[in-house]
């Protein structure tokens, strides 16, 4: 089964979140209507900006506890580097 380690973002170099799933396009749609009550809704977290596959859970969460220690920096470099404009990829992960 595969899992989702992703990043979500308020706006362009706004509040960051990270998150793990077995249904990205689910747990994204849920963050962005706003029916995931805590940080993310609080904060306005609505954009899909960064998103790994893996093969499986214990992966996802390993990565995702690592990607949670990085500082702010790192974050936004590893952002910016899979996309640059900072685009939502809600979209092209509905496909």
């Amino acid at each position: 089964m595969s899992a989702f380690v992703y990043i979500m973002a308020s706006q362009r170099n706004g509040t960051l979140y990270v998150g793990v799933t077995n249904d990205l396009v689910r747990r994204v749609w849920e963050h962005r209507q706003g029916q995931v009550d805590g940080f993310t809704k609080q904060h306005g977290v609505k954009m899909l900006v960064h998103y790994e596959q893996h093969d499986n859970f214990e992966s996802a969460i390993t990565r995702e506890k690592a990607l949670k220690k990085w500082n702010r920096k790192w974050k936004l470099n590893l952002i910016e580097k899979g996309n640059p404009n900072w685009n939502d990829l809600y979209d092209e992960v509905c496909r």
